[in-house]
């Protein structure tokens, strides 16, 4: 008795999942490049552009988590749709 064996799609590539993969990406780049933004000049309410910038980047992060997040669940609920309506 010969079965054959399951075979799990591998993981799919879409345009929605590369920038879902890009607004993860951005703030560790932008964080981690630390030659762009180690600088006092300009100074915006008396708080030098390192610091600035820093907590800049901690609102953008958020709203780019919440943008990936969304796009997420649109595109999980996209593919249960295609499948019939079952889950992963």
């Amino acid at each position: 008795m010969s079965q054959t064996p399951q075979t799990t799609p591998g993981p799919v590539v879409t345009p929605v999942r590369v920038v879902i993969g890009l607004c993860l990406l951005a703030p560790f780049v932008a964080m981690l490049w630390v030659g762009s933004y180690a600088k006092t000049d300009p100074v915006v309410i008396g708080i030098p552009f390192f610091y600035w910038y820093q907590m800049l980047w901690v609102l953008i992060s958020t709203v780019l988590t919440m943008v990936a997040y969304k796009l997420w669940q649109r595109d999980q609920r996209a593919r249960s749709d295609r499948k019939g309506g079952a889950e992963q």
